[in-house]
C-alpha cells in the first residue's frame, strides 16, 4: 500500500532546490510569487541561483541542500527547480530514515524520474512528477497544467480527459501509476532505484534524443520484462526529437506502436505530460484509472 504525504493547505511552506542543474534565482521569481498567491511560504534552498559548472553545486552540496528540506519537519513539500543532470550522482548519499517517519510531496521531473522512482520502490512513498518552477514563466502559472500541479498540492483528485490517436490501443485499466522520463527510467535498471511495473500503468516522455535511441530505449524495456505486465501504457510527448543523416525510417510514435501492439492492454499516444508546457501533475504511487477510447483517452484519479 502506497504511503501518501499529507496534502497541503495555506500557510504551509513549499522549499525549491535544484538537486541536479543549475538555475538562476530569477529563472523561479515567477514560481514563487504564485507559489506566495497560493497562499504558502516559500523557502529557496542554497541551491537555487548557486552555480559549479553544469549543476547547482556540488554533489555535497546538492545531497546537504536536499537533505535538509527532507529532513526539516517545518517543510510542508518539496519543489525541484529544475531537473537536468545530477541525481544519480547524489540518490545513493541521501538518508531516508527521517523523510521515511514523516513523507512530504516531492515535485518535479526529468532528472528528478530517479528520486520519483527510487522513493516508490524502496519506501512506497508517493511523489508528484509536475512542473517545476521554470514552468511558471512567461506567464504561463495560469495555465491548466501549473493549475493541475496547484490542484494535486491541495488533495484534489486529477481528472483529465483528453483527444485520443489514431494509433490508440482501446481499452480499460486500474493499477498505480508509475513512469517518467524514458532514459532516467531506462537508466536505472539494475539499481536500487529501479522501477516494478507489474500490474502498473506506465508513462513516459522524452525530450531531444535520436529516434533510434528512443528505440532502443523501447526494446531495453521489453528485453528487462518492464512491458510485460502491465495494466495499461501512457506515451506523453516527445519533444524535439532527431533524426540520423541517414533517416531511421518511422516515427517515434510509429517505432513504439510496432513495438506494443502485440500487448494486449490499453495504450495511448500523445498524453500531455512532457517537457513542454503540456505537462500534467500526476502521483506517482497513485491508483488511476484508464480509458483509451477510439476518440478520447481520461486518466481519472481513483
Amino acid at each position: 500500500m502506497t504511503i501518501i504525504p499529507p496534502y497541503l493547505k495555506p500557510g504551509d511552506t513549499i522549499g525549491i532546490v535544484c538537486p541536479a542543474g543549475y538555475m538562476p534565482f530569477e529563472k523561479a521569481q515567477s514560481c514563487i510569487e504564485t507559489l506566495t498567491d497560493w497562499g504558502f511560504k516559500v523557502i529557496p534552498g542554497k541551491t537555487l541561483g548557486h552555480q559549479f559548472h553544469y549543476f547547482s553545486g556540488t554533489d555535497e552540496e546538492r545531497r546537504n541542500d536536499l537533505q535538509r528540506m527532507m529532513d526539516d519537519k517545518n517543510i510542508d513539500a518539496i519543489l525541484c527547480g529544475r531537473g537536468g543532470y545530477g541525481m544519480g550522482r547524489i540518490i545513493d548519499k541521501l538518508d531516508f530514515t527521517k523523510f521515511e517517519k514523516h513523507p512530504k510531496w516531492i515535485v518535479g521531473f526529468s532528472d528528478i524520474t530517479v528520486l520519483h522512482s527510487h522513493l516508490l520502490s524502496n519506501f512506497k512513498i508517493a511523489s508528484l512528477h509536475a512542473p517545476m518552477a521554470a514552468a511558471f514563466n512567461d506567464g504561463e502559472y495560469k495555465n491548466q497544467y501549473i493549475q493541475s500541479l496547484h490542484d494535486a498540492l491541495l488533495g484534489k483528485k486529477a481528472h483529465y480527459k483528453t483527444e485520443g490517436n489514431m494509433l490508440d490501443q482501446p481499452g480499460n485499466a486500474r493499477g498505480v501509476l508509475v513512469g517518467g522520463n524514458l532514459s532516467l527510467l531506462v537508466n536505472v535498471i539494475g539499481t536500487t532505484s529501479d522501477i516494478k511495473t507489474k500490474n502498473k500503468i506506465l508513462f513516459i516522455e522524452e525530450i531531444g534524443e535520436y529516434i533510434y535511441s528512443v528505440d532502443r530505449m523501447m526494446y531495453q524495456l521489453k528485453r528487462s520484462g518492464k512491458l510485460e505486465h502491465l495494466k495499461g501504457l501512457i506515451i506523453g510527448r516527445f519533444s524535439d526529437m532527431k533524426d540520423t543523416t541517414v533517416p531511421f525510417g518511422q516515427t517515434v510514435e510509429d517505432a513504439i506502436k510496432d513495438l506494443v501492439k502485440d500487448y494486449h492492454y490499453p495504450v495511448c499516444f500523445e498524453f500531455p505530460v512532457s517537457h513542454d508546457k503540456e505537462n500534467y501533475a500526476l502521483k506517482v504511487g497513485v491508483s488511476y484509472k484508464l480509458k483509451v477510447d477510439k476518440n478520447f483517452v481520461e486518466l481519472k484519479e481513483r
